[in-house]
Protein backbone atom coordinates (compact mmCIF):
# COMPACT_ATOMS: atom_id res chain seq x y z
CA UNK A 1 0.00 0.00 0.00
CA UNK A 2 1.61 2.95 -0.72
CA UNK A 3 1.42 6.08 1.64
CA UNK A 4 0.11 9.43 0.09
CA UNK A 5 -0.68 12.46 1.74
CA UNK A 6 -1.98 16.28 0.20
CA UNK A 7 0.21 19.09 -0.26
CA UNK A 8 0.59 22.39 1.94
CA UNK A 9 -1.79 24.93 1.66
CA UNK A 10 -0.89 28.51 2.89
CA UNK A 11 -1.45 31.76 1.67
CA UNK A 12 -2.32 30.68 -1.57
CA UNK A 13 0.98 28.73 -2.05
CA UNK A 14 1.38 25.04 -2.10
CA UNK A 15 4.40 23.28 -0.73
CA UNK A 16 5.52 19.92 -1.22
CA UNK A 17 7.43 20.39 1.56
CA UNK A 18 6.14 20.81 5.03
CA UNK A 19 9.53 22.74 6.36
CA UNK A 20 10.54 26.12 6.55
CA UNK A 21 13.96 26.78 7.45
CA UNK A 22 15.41 30.62 8.66
CA UNK A 23 18.83 32.08 6.86
CA UNK A 24 20.36 33.43 9.86
CA UNK A 25 23.39 32.19 12.10
CA UNK A 26 24.79 30.05 9.50
CA UNK A 27 28.96 30.43 9.26
CA UNK A 28 28.90 31.07 6.32
CA UNK A 29 26.43 31.23 2.85
CA UNK A 30 27.81 27.75 1.07
CA UNK A 31 27.24 25.68 3.87
CA UNK A 32 23.37 27.78 4.38
CA UNK A 33 22.67 26.89 0.71
CA UNK A 34 23.71 23.03 1.37
CA UNK A 35 21.47 22.86 4.07
CA UNK A 36 18.58 24.58 2.46
CA UNK A 37 19.16 21.93 -0.40
CA UNK A 38 19.41 19.18 2.38
CA UNK A 39 16.28 20.26 3.90
CA UNK A 40 14.39 19.80 1.39
CA UNK A 41 12.35 23.12 2.19
CA UNK A 42 10.30 25.52 -0.68
CA UNK A 43 9.86 28.85 1.61
CA UNK A 44 12.70 30.41 3.48
CA UNK A 45 12.21 33.17 5.70
CA UNK A 46 14.68 36.29 5.65
CA UNK A 47 15.06 39.40 8.27
CA UNK A 48 14.37 42.35 6.48
CA UNK A 49 15.80 44.62 9.00
CA UNK A 50 18.91 42.34 9.43
CA UNK A 51 20.22 41.81 6.05
CA UNK A 52 20.82 44.02 3.16
CA UNK A 53 18.25 43.51 0.35
CA UNK A 54 20.04 44.93 -2.42
CA UNK A 55 23.50 43.35 -1.88
CA UNK A 56 24.60 41.81 -5.72
CA UNK A 57 27.06 39.15 -6.60
CA UNK A 58 27.87 36.00 -4.20
CA UNK A 59 26.90 37.97 -0.82
CA UNK A 60 23.21 38.83 -2.11
CA UNK A 61 21.21 36.26 -0.03
CA UNK A 62 18.88 37.55 -2.33
CA UNK A 63 20.21 36.24 -5.44
CA UNK A 64 21.55 32.91 -3.60
CA UNK A 65 17.94 31.98 -3.02
CA UNK A 66 16.11 32.32 -5.91
CA UNK A 67 15.41 28.42 -6.00
CA UNK A 68 13.13 29.43 -3.16
CA UNK A 69 10.07 31.33 -1.93
CA UNK A 70 11.73 33.66 0.26
CA UNK A 71 9.17 34.88 3.78
CA UNK A 72 10.45 38.23 4.82
CA UNK A 73 9.78 38.85 8.38
CA UNK A 74 9.92 41.36 10.79
CA UNK A 75 12.18 40.38 13.27
CA UNK A 76 13.46 42.72 15.34
CA UNK A 77 10.25 44.89 15.54
CA UNK A 78 9.38 45.31 18.96
CA UNK A 79 6.40 47.59 18.60
CA UNK A 80 3.20 47.59 15.60
CA UNK A 81 4.27 50.15 13.79
CA UNK A 82 7.57 49.03 12.96
CA UNK A 83 6.60 46.28 11.81
CA UNK A 84 4.04 47.58 9.48
CA UNK A 85 6.58 49.64 7.88
CA UNK A 86 9.12 46.77 7.88
CA UNK A 87 6.43 44.52 5.92
CA UNK A 88 5.69 47.54 3.50
CA UNK A 89 9.19 47.43 2.72
CA UNK A 90 9.99 43.84 2.15
CA UNK A 91 6.54 43.69 0.02
CA UNK A 92 8.35 47.36 -2.29
CA UNK A 93 11.93 45.31 -2.25
CA UNK A 94 11.09 41.61 -2.83
CA UNK A 95 7.91 42.26 -4.65
CA UNK A 96 5.45 39.96 -2.32
CA UNK A 97 2.64 39.95 0.00
CA UNK A 98 4.16 37.47 2.15
CA UNK A 99 4.53 38.52 5.68
CA UNK A 100 6.38 36.32 8.54
CA UNK A 101 4.83 38.56 11.80
CA UNK A 102 6.65 39.19 14.72
CA UNK A 103 6.35 41.70 17.61
CA UNK A 104 8.74 40.89 20.51
CA UNK A 105 8.25 42.02 23.73
CA UNK A 106 12.27 42.66 24.84
CA UNK A 107 15.40 41.67 23.26
CA UNK A 108 15.92 39.18 26.56
CA UNK A 109 13.02 37.10 25.68
CA UNK A 110 11.99 37.49 21.73
CA UNK A 111 8.58 36.71 23.13
CA UNK A 112 5.74 37.69 20.77
CA UNK A 113 3.80 40.82 22.18
CA UNK A 114 0.52 39.71 22.27
CA UNK A 115 -1.60 43.28 21.65
CA UNK A 116 0.89 44.41 19.22
CA UNK A 117 1.20 41.73 17.45
CA UNK A 118 -2.92 41.40 17.10
CA UNK A 119 -2.66 44.99 16.30
CA UNK A 120 -0.06 44.37 13.67
CA UNK A 121 -1.70 41.66 11.94
CA UNK A 122 -5.27 43.55 11.58
CA UNK A 123 -3.18 46.47 9.96
CA UNK A 124 -1.71 44.22 7.34
CA UNK A 125 -4.37 42.04 6.70
CA UNK A 126 -6.76 44.64 5.47
CA UNK A 127 -3.19 46.26 3.40
CA UNK A 128 -3.33 43.36 1.61
CA UNK A 129 -0.70 40.97 3.06
CA UNK A 130 -0.85 37.31 3.37
CA UNK A 131 0.42 37.18 6.93
CA UNK A 132 1.89 34.22 9.10
CA UNK A 133 2.25 35.43 12.83
CA UNK A 134 4.59 34.31 15.26
CA UNK A 135 1.90 34.22 18.69
CA UNK A 136 2.41 32.72 22.56
CA UNK A 137 1.37 29.04 22.92
CA UNK A 138 -1.71 30.22 23.77
CA UNK A 139 -5.08 29.08 22.17
CA UNK A 140 -7.16 32.36 23.03
CA UNK A 141 -4.23 34.32 21.39
CA UNK A 142 -4.42 31.92 18.52
CA UNK A 143 -7.85 32.41 17.96
CA UNK A 144 -8.13 36.04 17.89
CA UNK A 145 -5.24 35.83 15.32
CA UNK A 146 -7.44 33.19 13.39
CA UNK A 147 -10.23 35.39 13.38
CA UNK A 148 -8.33 38.33 11.62
CA UNK A 149 -7.66 36.33 8.22
CA UNK A 150 -3.88 35.55 8.68
CA UNK A 151 -2.16 32.91 6.29
CA UNK A 152 -1.26 31.07 9.20
CA UNK A 153 -0.78 30.42 12.83
CA UNK A 154 2.57 30.22 14.17
CA UNK A 155 2.99 29.39 17.91
CA UNK A 156 6.14 29.05 19.73
CA UNK A 157 7.83 25.87 21.08
CA UNK A 158 9.59 27.10 23.26
CA UNK A 159 11.71 30.53 23.14
CA UNK A 160 13.94 31.61 19.90
CA UNK A 161 17.27 29.74 19.30
CA UNK A 162 16.56 28.04 22.76
CA UNK A 163 16.46 24.06 21.63
CA UNK A 164 14.18 23.25 24.40
CA UNK A 165 11.78 21.74 22.31
CA UNK A 166 8.18 21.87 22.59
CA UNK A 167 7.36 22.66 26.03
CA UNK A 168 3.29 22.80 25.99
CA UNK A 169 2.36 20.34 23.96
CA UNK A 170 -1.10 20.03 25.08
CA UNK A 171 -1.43 23.51 24.24
CA UNK A 172 -0.07 23.01 20.66
CA UNK A 173 -2.74 20.93 20.13
CA UNK A 174 -5.17 22.90 21.06
CA UNK A 175 -4.73 25.44 18.90
CA UNK A 176 -4.50 22.79 15.68
CA UNK A 177 -8.20 21.90 16.70
CA UNK A 178 -9.35 25.27 17.29
CA UNK A 179 -7.73 27.77 14.65
CA UNK A 180 -8.87 27.29 10.74
CA UNK A 181 -5.70 28.74 9.61
CA UNK A 182 -2.65 26.56 9.44
CA UNK A 183 -0.27 25.94 12.43
CA UNK A 184 2.99 26.12 12.06
CA UNK A 185 4.91 25.47 15.04
CA UNK A 186 8.03 28.07 15.49
CA UNK A 187 10.82 29.11 17.43
CA UNK A 188 12.50 26.77 19.63
CA UNK A 189 12.74 23.99 17.79
CA UNK A 190 16.67 22.08 18.80
CA UNK A 191 16.92 18.55 16.94
CA UNK A 192 14.98 16.40 14.26
CA UNK A 193 12.80 14.70 17.51
CA UNK A 194 11.34 18.08 18.24
CA UNK A 195 10.29 18.59 14.67
CA UNK A 196 8.01 15.26 14.74
CA UNK A 197 6.65 16.10 17.69
CA UNK A 198 5.09 18.77 16.27
CA UNK A 199 4.11 17.37 13.76
CA UNK A 200 2.83 14.48 15.75
CA UNK A 201 0.46 16.95 17.39
CA UNK A 202 -1.19 17.97 14.09
CA UNK A 203 1.05 20.75 12.78
CA UNK A 204 0.77 21.29 9.12
CA UNK A 205 4.56 22.84 9.21
CA UNK A 206 7.65 23.63 11.13
CA UNK A 207 9.41 26.85 11.13
CA UNK A 208 13.53 26.74 12.13
CA UNK A 209 16.38 28.14 12.16
CA UNK A 210 18.87 28.02 15.14
CA UNK A 211 18.92 23.89 15.26
CA UNK A 212 20.47 23.86 11.69
CA UNK A 213 22.49 26.76 11.59
CA UNK A 214 24.03 26.27 14.91
CA UNK A 215 24.33 21.94 14.90
CA UNK A 216 27.81 20.49 14.80
CA UNK A 217 26.72 19.63 11.13
CA UNK A 218 24.33 22.24 9.99
CA UNK A 219 24.04 19.95 6.63
CA UNK A 220 23.19 16.34 8.74
CA UNK A 221 21.36 18.03 10.74
CA UNK A 222 18.59 19.86 7.81
CA UNK A 223 18.88 16.16 6.39
CA UNK A 224 17.86 14.71 9.80
CA UNK A 225 14.51 17.54 10.36
CA UNK A 226 13.76 16.46 6.95
CA UNK A 227 12.85 12.83 8.13
CA UNK A 228 11.67 13.66 11.16
CA UNK A 229 9.29 16.09 9.29
CA UNK A 230 7.75 13.12 7.17
CA UNK A 231 8.05 10.70 10.14
CA UNK A 232 6.03 12.59 12.52
CA UNK A 233 3.49 13.41 9.62
CA UNK A 234 2.92 10.04 8.85
CA UNK A 235 2.92 8.92 12.75
CA UNK A 236 -0.14 11.56 12.71
CA UNK A 237 -1.73 10.83 9.91
CA UNK A 238 -1.79 6.89 10.55
CA UNK A 239 -3.30 8.13 14.31
CA UNK A 240 -1.23 6.03 17.51
CA UNK A 241 -2.44 4.03 19.54
CA UNK A 242 -4.71 5.33 23.02
CA UNK A 243 -2.90 5.37 25.78
CA UNK A 244 -3.60 3.16 28.81
CA UNK A 245 -2.32 2.37 32.14
CA UNK A 246 -2.49 -1.64 31.87
CA UNK A 247 -0.16 -3.77 29.71
CA UNK A 248 -2.03 -5.23 26.88
CA UNK A 249 -0.52 -8.45 25.20
CA UNK A 250 0.67 -8.26 21.73
CA UNK A 251 -0.73 -11.81 20.92
CA UNK A 252 -3.97 -13.10 21.78
CA UNK A 253 -4.60 -15.49 23.97
CA UNK A 254 -7.40 -17.92 22.02
CA UNK A 255 -6.79 -19.98 19.21
CA UNK A 256 -2.68 -20.75 20.43
CA UNK A 257 -1.15 -24.12 19.58
CA UNK A 258 -0.03 -25.68 22.38
CA UNK A 259 -0.17 -24.32 26.65
CA UNK A 260 2.03 -21.68 26.00
CA UNK A 261 0.66 -17.86 25.80
CA UNK A 262 3.83 -15.00 25.09
CA UNK A 263 2.68 -11.67 25.87
CA UNK A 264 4.91 -10.32 22.81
Amino acid sequence: MSVSDTPLRVAGRTYQSRLFLGTGKYGDLDTMDAALAASGTECVTVAVRRVDLCASGDQSLVERLAPYEILPNTAGCFDADSAVRTAQLAREALDTDLIKLEVLTDPGTLRPERNATLDAARRLVADGFQVLVYTLDDPDTALELDAVGVASVMPLGSSIGSGRGILNPEAIRQIVERCQAPVIVDAGVGTASDVSVAFELGAEGVLLNTGVACADDPVRMATAVRHAAMAGRDAFLAGRIPRADAASASSPASGVVGSAVTSA
